[in-house]
């Protein structure tokens, strides 16, 4: 930190500063750790005054500081920079972040330091983007006046610069994109942007269009600066100022440029015949040299945007090429969308065929052959006058059967309707423990036949979004597989549970128990497990794959568990809680 007396010595009070101009102000940042810096270079630039532009100080007490004061103020124009505040390269690290991380190339930076022995000038004039460099001993009251003034000019050349080459961006990106109406409008304001850059001068303006030189044509204002800016679009004349109206209707009358003490009116006419009217209002009359150049640059503009007005023409023809191409296109498009889904169709109805006919040539002639041959004892019983036990033995097996192809039956159509269409859920809130009751309840009369005993652990409500009719589906389809597979007096648990953001529900038989080959091939469509049903149930293959999907359209997932053979089995099925929806 800098001693007191090693800065503008010459200070000795702390007046306040006097009352400021209203207008456009120089922004200066001082950056530094001691307030006495600040004050003394706010009293010596208390009267400060570069072309009619006084100064507003703004205050940062170290590098972190001044990085967010940066970051608000993008507009600084100089900063009067300490080396040392709170570690000895505070300073040449703000530079750093200046030019590379913020990439502004045209804030001036006039680094001081206390103790120059720290960084050496010559070092940090060649390895910092600094514009100089002051000991805090010799930046005297007039020394800090003669480099903030010289700081503030190069700024100044800069920011023209700057606004130069903007204003020939627009005009060369419009060059490429002059496809529309807009084009036009970006066109126009590059023409403005770039008079006021030619002058060196703050101007606000105004660019119309008229299509001819019928005066029962309106014009439109296509781009305005200053304050006419909220002129910009499709203005007719009776919208605009009064005055301003008068000018431009002047100066399509007159049809020549007029040079007045602030205001300039220049007329260019196209090629094509249309014409253009730009009215400027600057602060100062213009020199002949001015004269010249926006001439020069106004013989230009008239190829510029008879350019624009083909391009426009151009992209009309081909809106309309594109839009008939469009639409041949579409119907293209959806033709090959009905052929393809039609190919989907047949490709899913040929695969489910193949399986059904599997399925009809393995499982479904099982139970035809028990009835045919059940059938032919049942006549010979009935010829031979054999007992009505007997007969209806014969008669309870060929039930059994039918039952088991019925129940076949059902479940290949169900699977079938299910691959046919994209059935989609319908998910809204229910009560899962309350479903999960009501299909055990189903199954219970199952269960006593076999004497087996259903055992349910489940909350008073555990509420998940789904669909009810399918949930219940799936749920039953586990249930009365562990009736099926659990043996004659058996238990089975169903239990409900679950947290925050998933339920489970986990049904537990005393069946045969799962192989690891079973478990693998669980879910797939008419496998054949290793364990059997217990009294002889049919068994189609196709009920685990059932589950799976449906808990798979819910964006859950189902899972089988089991010790080995003859220790049951565990299946698991988690879903998501959807607590949007509860």
């Amino acid at each position: 930190m800098a001693d007191q007396d090693d800065v503008l010595q010459l200070i000795e009070d702390s007046a306040a500063t006097s009352d400021e101009p209203i207008g456009r102000k120089w922004k200066v940042a001082v950056i530094d750790d001691d307030c006495a810096v600040h004050e003394g270079t706010r009293f010596a630039l208390s009267d400060y005054n570069l072309n009619g532009q006084t100064l507003e100080i703004l205050s940062a007490y170290s590098g972190a500081e001044g990085r967010e004061l940066l970051r608000a103020h993008p507009d600084i124009a100089a900063i009067l920079l300490d080396v040392i505040m709170e570690t000895d390269d505070a300073g040449l690290e703000l530079v750093e972040f200046i030019r590379h991380e913020l990439r502004n190339e045209t804030v001036r930076i006039i680094l001081r330091t206390g103790q120059p022995g720290q960084a050496p000038e010559r070092r940090v004039i060649v390895d910092y983007d600094i514009n100089d460099y002051k000991a805090k001993t010799e930046l005297t009251a007039d020394k800090l006046f003669t480099s903030l003034t010289a700081a503030l000019r190069s700024y100044q050349q800069l920011e023209r610069m700057l606004e130069t080459r903007r204003g020939l961006e627009i005009i060369i990106d419009a060059a490429s994109t002059m496809y529309d109406f807009r084009s036009m409008q970006r066109l126009a304001e590059g023409v403005l942007t770039q008079i006021a850059s030619l002058l060196n001068v703050d101007c606000a303006g105004i660019l119309v269009l008229r299509d001819g030189r019928d005066v029962s044509h309106d014009f439109a204002v296509l781009a305005g600066s200053g304050c006419y800016r909220q002129l910009i679009g499709n203005f007719s004349p009776e919208e605009l100022d009064q005055e301003l109206r008068q000018i431009v209707e002047a100066a399509f009358q007159r049809r020549k440029n007029e040079y007045g003490e602030n205001r300039t009116v220049l007329y260019i006419e196209t090629g094509s015949g249309r014409e253009v009217v730009v009215v400027l209002q600057a602060e100062r009359q213009l020199s002949e040299t001015d004269r010249s150049l926006v001439e020069l640059f106004g013989s230009r503009l008239s190829i510029a945007f008879d350019n624009v007005i083909l391009y426009q023409q151009l992209q009309d023809a081909n809106a309309q090429l594109e839009e008939r191409v469009a639409q041949r296109t579409r119907a293209l498009s959806q033709a090959n969308r009905r052929l393809s889904a039609q190919w989907l169709r047949l490709q899913r109805a040929n695969g489910f065929k193949n399986e059904i006919l599997g399925t009809v040539a393995h499982d479904l002639k099982n139970p035809l052959g028990v009835i045919l041959g059940r059938t032919e004892m049942l006549t010979e019983l009935i010829g031979a006058g054999a007992s009505k036990d007997s007969i209806n033995l014969q008669v309870e097996h060929i039930r059994d059967a039918s039952r088991r192809l019925t129940s076949m039956v059902d479940n290949l159509i169900s699977d079938a309707m299910a691959d046919a269409f994209d059935i989609t859920i319908r998910r809204e809130p229910i009560d899962i423990a309350a479903l999960v009751t009501e299909v055990a309840e189903a199954n219970r009369p199952l269960a006593q036949n076999k004497q087996q005993l259903i055992e349910i652990s489940a909350p008073l409500a555990r509420v998940v979004g789904c669909d009810a009719d399918r949930m219940r589906e799936a749920i039953d389809n586990l249930m009365s597989n562990a009736i099926k597979y659990s043996p004659i007096g058996g238990n089975i648990t169903v239990l409900v549970d679950g947290d925050d953001e998933t339920t489970s529900i986990s049904i537990t038989d005393q069946g045969a128990g799962l192989s690891p080959e079973d478990i693998g091939r669980l879910f797939g469509r008419f496998q054949r497990l290793s364990a059997k049903p217990t009294a002889g149930e049919s068994s189609t293959g196709l009920g685990l794959s059932i589950v799976k999907k449906i808990v798979d359209m819910h964006g859950g997932e189902v899972q089988a568990a089991s010790s080995g053979p003859g220790e049951g089995a565990t299946f698991t099925v988690t879903l998501p809680n959807f607590p949007d929806l509860a």
